[in-house]
């Protein structure tokens, strides 16, 4: 959500179009964060970072923003290109900033307008939990957590979410597999071909996914870069969209 380095339309091996699984049982419907359970928001990290850098660096803002926002750039591209993982720490010794405890819990203040959970996302899992599916969230993240699970808890999702992994606490980041493969052993769900994948980013989620051997949902948003070698199984432009693709997947000549 927001994050400026993300999926980029590069040279890529191009992934299989539509799974053709007859008449399967939807065991896991796994989540992406930013951008699907939360609404997308277009985020000037600069300003925001800004922000947070001047009570606590006033003689100095700008120095420490440019430096906190190029480490961030920096691991993204990381990301993007090697699928490995980083933590907020990791951006921070980048940067050569030492923050406080006031300085990180201001950054977590100052995200909190763009991490409401979308009012669809609560009937929507309610609606998965009565059909017994597992609920999972996996998403790309510097993150700890805490700061995660003091999202859900705020917005009152934290309870309906089976299990979450965040990339900050692995070795791997989507789409690597492995992180797919984490967030399945996390639900204790053995065979790919019952989860589906719901995501906002065509390379990280639904290629991703699908090359991990889910079923792959896009929700797009025109600011995300495309990857046009990859076909998701279901284009979905809200939350409430997807009962109706779990129930076609599921009748006997899906």
């Amino acid at each position: 959500m927001g994050r400026i380095p993300g999926d980029r339309k590069k040279k890529r091996r191009p992934t299989l179009g539509p799974h053709k699984i007859p008449s399967v049982t939807v065991s896991a419907v796994i989540f992406d964060w930013g951008g699907t359970l939360t609404p997308w928001h277009t985020v000037d990290h600069d300003a925001l970072w800004r922000e947070v850098c001047i009570p606590h660096f006033p003689d100095r803002a700008d120095e420490v923003t440019a430096a906190i926002v190029a480490a961030e750039h920096a691991y993204w591209e990381l990301t993007d290109t090697s699928q490995s993982s980083a933590t907020l720490d990791d951006v921070f010794a980048r940067a050569g900033v030492a923050p406080t405890e006031a300085m990180l819990a201001a950054y977590y203040e100052a995200w909190d307008p763009h991490t409401i959970t979308d009012p669809e996302a609560i009937p929507l899992l309610r609606t998965l939990r009565a059909r017994g599916i597992k609920i999972g969230v996996l998403s790309n993240t510097f993150w700890p957590r805490d700061a995660h699970e003091r999202v859900f808890r705020r917005d009152e999702v934290l309870g309906l979410i089976d299990a979450a992994v965040y990339s900050s606490e692995i070795p791997w980041a989507k789409p690597h597999p492995e992180a797919f493969r984490a967030v399945m052993r996390a639900l204790e769900v053995g065979d790919p071909a019952t989860c589906v994948f719901v995501g906002d980013r065509p390379f990280s989620d639904v290629h991703g996914a699908k090359r991990a051997g889910m079923r792959a949902v896009l929700i797009p948003h025109s600011e995300v870069p495309p990857f046009d070698e990859v076909t998701p199984d279901a284009v979905i432009t809200r939350l409430a969209d997807l009962p109706a693709h779990l129930d076609a997947w599921s009748a006997p000549d899906a």
